[in-house]
């Protein structure tokens, strides 16, 4: 199997709730349609009880910290190299999905408040691209 890499890029500025939300709707859409799970070797894992926990994945996941800027060029660099991404950003949570939806088509690249990244791909690609960011904490 290639020699793949899943990292998650948040915006530092954000609070532990808004980090979350966009996280966990980034993730939804990443897996649901940009990756196998063969490509991101979901497993399942079974206790001693025989209880099994399924669709985790064998991979490490990075979770990286930056400003909006910084995620907007890392997604741009990712779209140029090929690479598989999803991003969220901030007119994406701000009421029902129709008020979502107008919002986001009134506003150019620049001027969206990027909330997260997730990027997969080849391991030194994407390394290259968060090598630099400090982790999330």
């Amino acid at each position: 199997m290639e020699n793949k890499k899943l990292a998650v890029i948040l915006n530092e500025k954000l609070d532990a709730g808004k980090a979350a939300n966009a996280l966990a709707h980034a993730m939804l859409g990443f897996g649901a349609g940009a990756v196998t799970k063969e490509e991101v070797r979901l497993n399942k894992y079974e206790g001693a009880d025989g209880k099994v926990h399924e669709n985790i994945s064998e991979m490490g996941i990075v979770v990286l910290r930056a400003s909006s800027g910084k995620i907007r060029t890392i997604k741009n660099a990712a779209a140029q190299a090929g690479l598989k991404y999803v991003d969220f950003v901030d007119t994406m949570s701000i009421g029902t999905y129709e008020e979502e939806y107008a919002l986001t088509k009134t506003k150019k690249d620049e001027e969206l408040n990027y909330w997260a990244l997730i990027l997969f791909g080849d391991f030194g690609r994407v390394t290259e691209l968060t090598g630099k960011l400090s982790l999330y904490k």
